[in-house]
């Protein structure tokens, strides 16, 4: 399946668990970016990462926020798929790295932000603690999320609970999305 952006849905080899990222955006980034283009560079700054290959990155969706906020601008949402062995403290490290310098802060929970990037699961790595917390604890909930990881691997499974991401997605209720761009 061709996948906006150059990369393509690739099915995973036995024995090999794939990092998903979600990627997030919905205010100018620093150096006045919008949203769709910090989204775009952080998913192309992925590639290489802790030797970490870059598969593929989902289509670029619009999202109102969750939750919602009338004075927040809508989101860019995406997934990206990794492949390779990282350790998940070191991942978090370097994408936080990649979100500070597109300039985010974080005044509050949920607040707009110029750049979120968020493990959403490592393979099928289940872990309480420490930090990142893996799956991701609320990605299951979240269309914005569900919906271009399915893009990106379709037949994938919650490591935790064993539901594939079609299940989650037929669980929700229906929320506000477009393409972006």
């Amino acid at each position: 399946m061709a996948i906006p952006g150059g990369k393509s849905a690739i099915p995973e080899p036995a024995g090999q668990g794939d990092t998903l990222v979600a990627i997030g955006a919905n205010l100018p980034g620093s150096d006045g970016a919008a949203p769709l283009a910090t989204c775009r560079r952080a998913a192309a700054a992925l590639d290489g990462l802790l030797g970490l290959s870059l598969v593929a990155v989902s289509r670029w969706w619009e999202t109102a926020p969750e939750p919602p906020d009338p004075g927040s601008p809508w989101y860019v949402n995406g997934v990206a798929r990794l492949r390779g062995a990282a350790e998940p403290a070191a991942l978090l490290r370097a994408l936080q790295s990649i979100e500070d310098a597109a300039g985010r802060v974080r005044p509050y929970p949920n607040a707009p932000r110029t750049l979120d990037l968020d493990i959403v699961a490592m393979g099928g790595l289940v872990r309480a603690a420490p930090d990142p917390v893996l799956p991701h604890p609320r990605a299951h909930l979240r269309r914005f999320v569900l919906v271009p990881l399915a893009e990106v691997w379709p037949d994938w499974t919650e490591p935790a609970s064993g539901r594939s991401v079609s299940e989650m997605l037929r669980s929700l209720p229906d929320a506000p999305m477009r393409p972006a761009g």
